[in-house]
Protein backbone atom coordinates (compact mmCIF):
# COMPACT_ATOMS: atom_id res chain seq x y z
CA UNK A 1 0.00 0.00 0.00
CA UNK A 2 1.21 3.54 -0.70
CA UNK A 3 -0.36 6.95 -0.05
CA UNK A 4 1.28 10.11 -1.33
CA UNK A 5 0.68 13.81 -0.81
CA UNK A 6 -1.77 13.84 -3.74
CA UNK A 7 -4.02 11.51 -1.72
CA UNK A 8 -3.85 8.77 -4.33
CA UNK A 9 -3.35 5.39 -2.74
CA UNK A 10 -2.20 2.34 -4.62
CA UNK A 11 -2.67 -1.21 -3.46
CA UNK A 12 -0.94 -3.99 -5.36
CA UNK A 13 -1.27 -7.71 -4.87
CA UNK A 14 1.03 -9.84 -6.94
CA UNK A 15 -0.55 -13.21 -7.24
CA UNK A 16 -3.79 -15.05 -7.03
CA UNK A 17 -4.07 -18.78 -7.64
CA UNK A 18 -7.11 -20.61 -8.93
CA UNK A 19 -7.69 -18.38 -11.96
CA UNK A 20 -6.86 -19.84 -15.34
CA UNK A 21 -4.78 -17.10 -16.88
CA UNK A 22 -3.13 -13.80 -16.18
CA UNK A 23 -4.82 -10.53 -15.29
CA UNK A 24 -4.91 -7.45 -13.15
CA UNK A 25 -7.55 -5.26 -11.58
CA UNK A 26 -7.45 -1.49 -11.25
CA UNK A 27 -10.01 0.32 -9.13
CA UNK A 28 -10.28 4.11 -8.94
CA UNK A 29 -11.89 5.57 -5.83
CA UNK A 30 -12.64 9.27 -5.50
CA UNK A 31 -14.12 10.87 -2.40
CA UNK A 32 -14.92 7.41 -1.07
CA UNK A 33 -16.88 6.39 -4.18
CA UNK A 34 -15.85 3.74 -6.69
CA UNK A 35 -15.49 5.61 -9.99
CA UNK A 36 -13.97 3.01 -12.26
CA UNK A 37 -13.13 -0.69 -12.39
CA UNK A 38 -10.87 -2.10 -15.08
CA UNK A 39 -10.27 -5.83 -15.34
CA UNK A 40 -7.09 -6.14 -17.35
CA UNK A 41 -6.36 -9.38 -19.12
CA UNK A 42 -2.82 -9.96 -20.24
CA UNK A 43 -3.92 -12.77 -22.50
CA UNK A 44 -1.07 -12.94 -24.98
CA UNK A 45 -1.99 -12.94 -28.67
CA UNK A 46 -2.44 -16.57 -29.66
CA UNK A 47 -3.45 -16.04 -33.30
CA UNK A 48 -5.67 -19.13 -33.55
CA UNK A 49 -8.09 -17.40 -35.93
CA UNK A 50 -5.12 -16.50 -38.15
CA UNK A 51 -3.63 -20.00 -37.83
CA UNK A 52 -6.85 -21.46 -39.20
CA UNK A 53 -6.74 -19.40 -42.39
CA UNK A 54 -5.39 -21.47 -45.26
CA UNK A 55 -5.80 -24.79 -43.41
CA UNK A 56 -8.03 -27.60 -44.68
CA UNK A 57 -11.33 -28.04 -42.84
CA UNK A 58 -10.26 -31.52 -41.67
CA UNK A 59 -7.50 -29.91 -39.58
CA UNK A 60 -9.83 -27.54 -37.74
CA UNK A 61 -11.01 -29.84 -34.87
CA UNK A 62 -7.43 -30.69 -33.91
CA UNK A 63 -6.25 -27.07 -34.12
CA UNK A 64 -9.09 -25.53 -32.08
CA UNK A 65 -8.77 -28.26 -29.42
CA UNK A 66 -5.42 -26.67 -28.55
CA UNK A 67 -7.08 -23.38 -27.59
CA UNK A 68 -7.96 -24.71 -24.13
CA UNK A 69 -6.77 -27.67 -22.08
CA UNK A 70 -9.90 -27.55 -19.91
CA UNK A 71 -12.68 -27.25 -22.50
CA UNK A 72 -11.30 -28.53 -25.84
CA UNK A 73 -14.55 -30.34 -26.67
CA UNK A 74 -16.47 -27.07 -26.72
CA UNK A 75 -14.12 -25.65 -29.33
CA UNK A 76 -14.32 -28.83 -31.38
CA UNK A 77 -18.11 -28.98 -31.19
CA UNK A 78 -18.70 -25.36 -32.21
CA UNK A 79 -16.25 -25.86 -35.10
CA UNK A 80 -17.71 -29.08 -36.49
CA UNK A 81 -21.27 -27.77 -36.26
CA UNK A 82 -20.35 -24.60 -38.16
CA UNK A 83 -18.47 -26.54 -40.85
CA UNK A 84 -21.23 -29.14 -41.24
CA UNK A 85 -23.66 -26.32 -41.78
CA UNK A 86 -21.59 -25.20 -44.78
CA UNK A 87 -21.54 -28.75 -46.17
CA UNK A 88 -25.29 -29.21 -45.68
CA UNK A 89 -24.80 -32.03 -43.16
CA UNK A 90 -26.76 -32.73 -39.99
CA UNK A 91 -25.43 -35.43 -37.67
CA UNK A 92 -28.19 -37.50 -36.05
CA UNK A 93 -28.74 -40.74 -34.15
CA UNK A 94 -25.92 -42.45 -32.28
CA UNK A 95 -23.29 -40.02 -33.54
CA UNK A 96 -25.29 -37.10 -32.15
CA UNK A 97 -25.62 -38.98 -28.85
CA UNK A 98 -21.86 -39.56 -28.71
CA UNK A 99 -21.23 -35.85 -29.23
CA UNK A 100 -23.63 -35.09 -26.42
CA UNK A 101 -21.91 -37.69 -24.23
CA UNK A 102 -18.38 -36.37 -24.76
CA UNK A 103 -19.67 -32.84 -24.03
CA UNK A 104 -21.15 -34.16 -20.75
CA UNK A 105 -17.72 -35.57 -19.93
CA UNK A 106 -16.19 -32.13 -20.40
CA UNK A 107 -18.81 -30.43 -18.23
CA UNK A 108 -18.21 -32.99 -15.45
CA UNK A 109 -14.42 -32.65 -15.43
CA UNK A 110 -14.40 -28.86 -15.87
CA UNK A 111 -17.12 -28.15 -13.30
CA UNK A 112 -15.63 -30.59 -10.75
CA UNK A 113 -12.23 -28.92 -11.13
CA UNK A 114 -13.74 -25.50 -10.50
CA UNK A 115 -16.11 -26.45 -7.69
CA UNK A 116 -13.67 -28.51 -5.61
CA UNK A 117 -10.22 -27.19 -6.43
CA UNK A 118 -10.70 -23.56 -7.47
CA UNK A 119 -13.74 -22.06 -5.74
CA UNK A 120 -14.63 -24.15 -2.67
CA UNK A 121 -11.49 -22.99 -0.78
CA UNK A 122 -12.90 -19.43 -0.96
CA UNK A 123 -16.02 -20.42 0.96
CA UNK A 124 -14.17 -22.54 3.52
CA UNK A 125 -11.38 -20.07 4.26
CA UNK A 126 -8.41 -21.79 2.63
CA UNK A 127 -5.77 -20.45 0.30
CA UNK A 128 -5.85 -23.51 -1.91
CA UNK A 129 -7.33 -26.96 -2.38
CA UNK A 130 -4.07 -28.40 -1.06
CA UNK A 131 -4.51 -26.50 2.20
CA UNK A 132 -8.18 -27.51 2.27
CA UNK A 133 -7.24 -31.18 1.82
CA UNK A 134 -5.44 -31.20 5.18
CA UNK A 135 -8.79 -30.80 6.93
CA UNK A 136 -11.15 -32.14 4.24
CA UNK A 137 -9.25 -34.96 2.57
CA UNK A 138 -12.34 -37.03 1.81
CA UNK A 139 -14.06 -34.06 0.16
CA UNK A 140 -11.09 -33.24 -2.08
CA UNK A 141 -10.74 -36.92 -2.97
CA UNK A 142 -14.41 -36.96 -3.96
CA UNK A 143 -13.86 -33.96 -6.23
CA UNK A 144 -10.84 -35.51 -7.90
CA UNK A 145 -12.71 -38.77 -8.51
CA UNK A 146 -15.64 -36.83 -10.00
CA UNK A 147 -13.26 -35.06 -12.34
CA UNK A 148 -11.72 -38.40 -13.26
CA UNK A 149 -15.17 -39.73 -14.23
CA UNK A 150 -15.55 -36.88 -16.73
CA UNK A 151 -12.04 -37.44 -18.03
CA UNK A 152 -12.82 -41.15 -18.58
CA UNK A 153 -15.68 -40.26 -20.95
CA UNK A 154 -13.47 -37.82 -22.86
CA UNK A 155 -10.63 -40.33 -23.10
CA UNK A 156 -12.84 -43.12 -24.41
CA UNK A 157 -14.58 -40.99 -27.05
CA UNK A 158 -11.84 -38.48 -27.82
CA UNK A 159 -8.75 -40.66 -27.65
CA UNK A 160 -7.41 -38.66 -24.72
CA UNK A 161 -8.84 -36.21 -22.19
CA UNK A 162 -6.54 -33.28 -22.98
CA UNK A 163 -6.74 -32.01 -26.57
CA UNK A 164 -8.81 -34.99 -27.82
CA UNK A 165 -8.08 -36.24 -31.34
CA UNK A 166 -11.09 -38.35 -32.41
CA UNK A 167 -13.63 -35.60 -33.10
CA UNK A 168 -14.01 -34.80 -36.79
CA UNK A 169 -16.44 -33.12 -39.14
CA UNK A 170 -19.27 -35.63 -39.66
CA UNK A 171 -18.64 -37.60 -36.45
CA UNK A 172 -15.60 -39.35 -35.02
CA UNK A 173 -12.52 -41.10 -36.37
CA UNK A 174 -13.52 -44.04 -34.17
CA UNK A 175 -16.65 -44.87 -32.22
CA UNK A 176 -16.63 -47.07 -29.09
CA UNK A 177 -17.96 -50.58 -28.81
CA UNK A 178 -21.05 -51.04 -26.70
CA UNK A 179 -19.11 -52.91 -24.03
CA UNK A 180 -16.56 -50.09 -23.83
CA UNK A 181 -19.25 -47.58 -22.94
CA UNK A 182 -20.94 -50.06 -20.59
CA UNK A 183 -17.65 -50.35 -18.68
CA UNK A 184 -18.09 -46.71 -17.60
CA UNK A 185 -21.44 -47.34 -15.95
CA UNK A 186 -20.39 -48.33 -12.43
CA UNK A 187 -18.16 -45.29 -12.02
CA UNK A 188 -20.85 -42.99 -13.43
CA UNK A 189 -23.35 -44.39 -10.93
CA UNK A 190 -20.92 -43.64 -8.09
CA UNK A 191 -20.33 -40.19 -9.52
CA UNK A 192 -24.07 -39.50 -9.71
CA UNK A 193 -24.41 -40.15 -5.98
CA UNK A 194 -21.32 -38.03 -5.33
CA UNK A 195 -22.90 -35.21 -7.37
CA UNK A 196 -26.00 -35.27 -5.16
CA UNK A 197 -23.69 -34.88 -2.16
CA UNK A 198 -21.86 -32.08 -3.97
CA UNK A 199 -25.05 -30.07 -4.40
CA UNK A 200 -25.91 -30.55 -0.73
CA UNK A 201 -22.38 -29.50 0.27
CA UNK A 202 -22.14 -26.29 -1.76
CA UNK A 203 -25.71 -25.28 -0.90
CA UNK A 204 -24.60 -25.09 2.74
CA UNK A 205 -21.91 -22.47 2.02
CA UNK A 206 -22.39 -18.98 3.38
CA UNK A 207 -22.84 -16.75 0.33
CA UNK A 208 -22.13 -12.99 0.29
CA UNK A 209 -25.14 -10.86 -0.54
CA UNK A 210 -24.74 -9.53 -4.08
CA UNK A 211 -28.02 -9.35 -5.99
CA UNK A 212 -27.50 -8.38 -9.64
CA UNK A 213 -29.98 -7.59 -12.40
CA UNK A 214 -28.32 -9.81 -14.99
CA UNK A 215 -29.21 -10.21 -18.62
CA UNK A 216 -28.66 -13.96 -18.79
CA UNK A 217 -27.79 -15.37 -22.23
CA UNK A 218 -27.85 -19.09 -23.00
CA UNK A 219 -28.90 -21.57 -25.63
CA UNK A 220 -32.49 -22.80 -25.51
CA UNK A 221 -33.56 -26.13 -26.99
CA UNK A 222 -37.22 -27.17 -27.15
CA UNK A 223 -36.63 -30.68 -25.76
CA UNK A 224 -33.39 -30.85 -23.79
CA UNK A 225 -30.89 -29.05 -21.60
CA UNK A 226 -28.66 -27.37 -24.23
CA UNK A 227 -25.20 -28.60 -25.11
CA UNK A 228 -24.62 -28.59 -28.87
CA UNK A 229 -27.76 -26.98 -30.27
CA UNK A 230 -30.40 -24.37 -29.64
CA UNK A 231 -31.42 -20.78 -30.12
CA UNK A 232 -29.60 -17.99 -28.29
CA UNK A 233 -31.99 -16.59 -25.67
CA UNK A 234 -31.74 -13.31 -23.75
CA UNK A 235 -33.97 -10.88 -21.91
CA UNK A 236 -36.69 -8.83 -23.60
CA UNK A 237 -37.74 -11.84 -25.67
CA UNK A 238 -34.60 -12.00 -27.78
CA UNK A 239 -34.25 -15.47 -29.30
CA UNK A 240 -32.00 -15.76 -32.33
CA UNK A 241 -29.98 -18.35 -34.21
CA UNK A 242 -26.19 -18.44 -34.34
CA UNK A 243 -26.52 -16.90 -37.81
CA UNK A 244 -27.76 -13.71 -36.14
CA UNK A 245 -25.14 -13.64 -33.36
CA UNK A 246 -23.05 -10.88 -34.91
CA UNK A 247 -26.14 -8.75 -35.55
CA UNK A 248 -26.77 -8.49 -31.82
CA UNK A 249 -23.44 -9.24 -30.10
CA UNK A 250 -20.43 -7.00 -30.72
CA UNK A 251 -16.81 -7.36 -29.69
CA UNK A 252 -14.80 -4.24 -28.99
CA UNK A 253 -11.31 -3.44 -27.77
CA UNK A 254 -10.75 -1.65 -24.48
CA UNK A 255 -7.46 0.22 -23.97
CA UNK A 256 -6.47 -1.55 -20.76
CA UNK A 257 -6.87 -5.20 -21.80
CA UNK A 258 -5.60 -7.50 -24.51
CA UNK A 259 -8.88 -9.40 -24.59
CA UNK A 260 -11.92 -8.15 -26.48
CA UNK A 261 -15.12 -7.32 -24.61
CA UNK A 262 -18.35 -8.65 -26.08
CA UNK A 263 -21.63 -6.86 -25.38
CA UNK A 264 -25.25 -7.49 -26.33
CA UNK A 265 -26.57 -4.42 -28.10
CA UNK A 266 -23.98 -2.40 -26.19
CA UNK A 267 -24.73 -3.76 -22.72
CA UNK A 268 -23.07 -6.37 -20.47
CA UNK A 269 -24.58 -9.83 -20.18
CA UNK A 270 -23.83 -13.10 -18.43
CA UNK A 271 -23.19 -16.53 -19.94
CA UNK A 272 -22.37 -19.79 -18.18
CA UNK A 273 -23.96 -22.23 -15.72
CA UNK A 274 -25.97 -19.62 -13.84
CA UNK A 275 -27.49 -18.25 -17.08
CA UNK A 276 -28.09 -21.75 -18.46
CA UNK A 277 -29.82 -22.91 -15.31
CA UNK A 278 -32.05 -19.84 -15.19
CA UNK A 279 -33.12 -20.37 -18.81
CA UNK A 280 -33.32 -24.17 -18.94
CA UNK A 281 -34.20 -25.58 -15.53
CA UNK A 282 -37.39 -27.16 -16.88
CA UNK A 283 -35.19 -29.57 -18.89
CA UNK A 284 -33.22 -30.81 -15.89
CA UNK A 285 -33.53 -34.47 -14.97
CA UNK A 286 -35.87 -35.41 -12.08
CA UNK A 287 -32.94 -36.02 -9.72
CA UNK A 288 -31.41 -32.63 -10.52
CA UNK A 289 -34.78 -30.93 -9.99
CA UNK A 290 -35.12 -32.79 -6.70
CA UNK A 291 -31.67 -31.58 -5.64
CA UNK A 292 -32.79 -27.98 -6.25
CA UNK A 293 -35.90 -28.52 -4.15
CA UNK A 294 -34.19 -30.47 -1.36
CA UNK A 295 -31.63 -27.70 -0.90
CA UNK A 296 -34.10 -24.79 -1.13
CA UNK A 297 -32.39 -23.35 -4.21
CA UNK A 298 -34.86 -20.87 -5.66
CA UNK A 299 -34.56 -19.71 -9.28
CA UNK A 300 -33.67 -17.45 -10.96
CA UNK A 301 -30.19 -17.13 -9.47
CA UNK A 302 -28.93 -13.51 -9.59
CA UNK A 303 -25.96 -13.70 -7.25
CA UNK A 304 -22.63 -14.61 -8.91
CA UNK A 305 -21.57 -16.54 -5.81
CA UNK A 306 -24.33 -19.05 -6.59
CA UNK A 307 -22.39 -20.01 -9.70
CA UNK A 308 -20.87 -22.85 -7.66
CA UNK A 309 -24.37 -24.16 -6.98
CA UNK A 310 -25.32 -23.95 -10.67
CA UNK A 311 -22.16 -25.85 -11.63
CA UNK A 312 -22.91 -28.56 -9.09
CA UNK A 313 -26.45 -28.97 -10.44
CA UNK A 314 -25.00 -29.26 -13.95
CA UNK A 315 -22.52 -31.93 -12.80
CA UNK A 316 -25.49 -33.95 -11.55
CA UNK A 317 -27.43 -33.34 -14.78
CA UNK A 318 -24.45 -34.31 -16.97
CA UNK A 319 -23.96 -37.57 -15.07
CA UNK A 320 -27.61 -38.55 -15.38
CA UNK A 321 -27.56 -37.65 -19.06
CA UNK A 322 -24.36 -39.66 -19.54
CA UNK A 323 -25.95 -42.73 -17.97
CA UNK A 324 -29.00 -42.35 -20.21
CA UNK A 325 -26.84 -42.11 -23.33
CA UNK A 326 -24.63 -45.04 -22.29
CA UNK A 327 -27.60 -47.29 -21.61
CA UNK A 328 -29.27 -46.69 -24.97
CA UNK A 329 -26.12 -46.76 -27.10
CA UNK A 330 -26.00 -48.88 -30.24
CA UNK A 331 -22.86 -48.36 -32.36
CA UNK A 332 -23.62 -46.57 -35.65
CA UNK A 333 -22.77 -48.28 -38.98
CA UNK A 334 -20.26 -45.53 -39.81
CA UNK A 335 -18.05 -43.57 -37.44
CA UNK A 336 -18.69 -40.41 -39.48
CA UNK A 337 -21.19 -39.26 -42.06
CA UNK A 338 -19.89 -38.71 -45.64
CA UNK A 339 -18.90 -35.12 -46.46
CA UNK A 340 -19.65 -33.22 -49.65
CA UNK A 341 -17.27 -30.27 -49.66
CA UNK A 342 -18.63 -26.96 -50.90
CA UNK A 343 -17.91 -23.30 -50.34
CA UNK A 344 -19.87 -21.18 -47.90
CA UNK A 345 -20.08 -19.52 -44.51
CA UNK A 346 -21.24 -21.36 -41.39
CA UNK A 347 -21.91 -20.24 -37.81
CA UNK A 348 -22.56 -22.23 -34.65
CA UNK A 349 -22.90 -21.73 -30.90
CA UNK A 350 -22.52 -24.49 -28.33
CA UNK A 351 -22.52 -24.39 -24.54
CA UNK A 352 -18.96 -24.59 -23.23
CA UNK A 353 -18.71 -25.14 -19.45
CA UNK A 354 -18.26 -21.37 -19.06
CA UNK A 355 -21.01 -20.35 -21.49
CA UNK A 356 -21.86 -19.98 -25.15
CA UNK A 357 -18.97 -20.31 -27.59
CA UNK A 358 -19.48 -18.83 -31.08
CA UNK A 359 -17.58 -19.93 -34.19
CA UNK A 360 -17.88 -18.65 -37.78
CA UNK A 361 -15.96 -20.06 -40.75
CA UNK A 362 -15.74 -19.16 -44.42
CA UNK A 363 -14.63 -22.11 -46.60
CA UNK A 364 -13.76 -22.21 -50.31
CA UNK A 365 -14.66 -24.94 -52.79
CA UNK A 366 -11.56 -26.98 -51.91
CA UNK A 367 -12.46 -27.07 -48.23
CA UNK A 368 -9.83 -24.51 -47.24
CA UNK A 369 -10.59 -22.05 -44.43
CA UNK A 370 -10.55 -18.48 -45.71
CA UNK A 371 -11.72 -16.75 -42.53
CA UNK A 372 -12.41 -17.77 -38.94
CA UNK A 373 -13.94 -15.96 -35.99
CA UNK A 374 -14.17 -17.30 -32.42
CA UNK A 375 -15.91 -15.56 -29.49
CA UNK A 376 -15.15 -17.40 -26.20
CA UNK A 377 -17.30 -17.18 -23.05
CA UNK A 378 -14.71 -15.32 -20.99
CA UNK A 379 -14.72 -12.31 -23.33
CA UNK A 380 -18.50 -12.27 -23.06
CA UNK A 381 -18.44 -12.19 -19.26
CA UNK A 382 -15.72 -9.57 -18.78
CA UNK A 383 -18.05 -6.57 -18.69
CA UNK A 384 -20.31 -8.30 -16.18
CA UNK A 385 -17.33 -9.13 -13.95
CA UNK A 386 -16.48 -5.41 -13.88
CA UNK A 387 -20.13 -4.59 -13.20
CA UNK A 388 -20.18 -6.99 -10.23
CA UNK A 389 -16.96 -5.51 -8.86
CA UNK A 390 -18.33 -1.95 -9.07
CA UNK A 391 -21.29 -3.10 -7.01
CA UNK A 392 -19.19 -5.13 -4.56
CA UNK A 393 -16.23 -2.77 -4.04
CA UNK A 394 -17.86 -0.15 -1.75
CA UNK A 395 -18.20 -2.70 1.04
CA UNK A 396 -14.47 -3.51 0.75
CA UNK A 397 -12.95 -0.03 0.89
CA UNK A 398 -12.55 -0.08 4.67
CA UNK A 399 -10.64 -3.36 4.55
CA UNK A 400 -6.86 -3.70 4.58
CA UNK A 401 -5.42 -3.93 1.10
CA UNK A 402 -4.78 -7.64 1.14
CA UNK A 403 -8.28 -8.52 2.34
CA UNK A 404 -9.87 -6.23 -0.27
CA UNK A 405 -7.85 -7.86 -3.03
CA UNK A 406 -8.77 -11.36 -1.91
CA UNK A 407 -12.45 -10.41 -1.82
CA UNK A 408 -12.24 -9.08 -5.39
CA UNK A 409 -10.58 -12.28 -6.52
CA UNK A 410 -13.50 -14.24 -5.05
CA UNK A 411 -15.91 -12.29 -7.26
CA UNK A 412 -13.77 -12.91 -10.35
CA UNK A 413 -13.48 -16.62 -9.59
CA UNK A 414 -17.29 -16.95 -9.55
CA UNK A 415 -17.10 -16.77 -13.35
CA UNK A 416 -14.36 -19.40 -13.62
CA UNK A 417 -12.63 -17.16 -16.17
CA UNK A 418 -10.49 -19.13 -18.58
CA UNK A 419 -8.23 -16.23 -19.48
CA UNK A 420 -5.59 -18.41 -21.05
CA UNK A 421 -3.60 -21.52 -20.33
CA UNK A 422 -0.78 -19.37 -18.98
CA UNK A 423 0.24 -18.30 -15.48
CA UNK A 424 -1.94 -17.23 -12.56
CA UNK A 425 -1.52 -13.62 -11.58
CA UNK A 426 -3.82 -10.81 -10.54
CA UNK A 427 -2.43 -7.39 -9.69
CA UNK A 428 -4.98 -5.26 -7.86
CA UNK A 429 -4.45 -1.52 -7.91
CA UNK A 430 -6.82 0.80 -6.04
CA UNK A 431 -6.40 4.50 -6.80
CA UNK A 432 -7.93 6.66 -4.09
CA UNK A 433 -8.42 10.28 -5.03
CA UNK A 434 -9.74 13.05 -2.80
CA UNK A 435 -11.41 12.19 0.50
CA UNK A 436 -10.89 8.53 1.47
Amino acid sequence: MSEGPDQIRTIAVDMVARVEGEGALRVTVKDGTVRDVELKIFEPPRFFEAFLQGRHYEEVPDIVARICGICPIAYQMSAVHALEQIFGLRVEGALRDLRRLIYCGEWIESHALHVYLLQAPDFLGYDSAIAMAKDHAAVVTRGLRLKKAGNAIMTLLGGRSVHPVSVKVGGFSRVPLRRELAALKDELLWARDAAVETVRWVASFEVPNLDMDYNCVALRHPDEYPLNEGQIAAAAGLQVSAHEFEHHFTEHQVPYSNALHCTLQGSPYVVGPLARLNWNHEHLTPLAKQALADNNIALPLRNPFYGIVARSIEILYALEESLRLVERYEPPPLSAAPITVRSGIGMACTEAPRGILYHRYEVDGDGVIREAKIVPPTSQNQSSIEQDLRRFMPRLLHLPDKEAALACERVIRCYDPCISCATHFLNLEIRREGRA
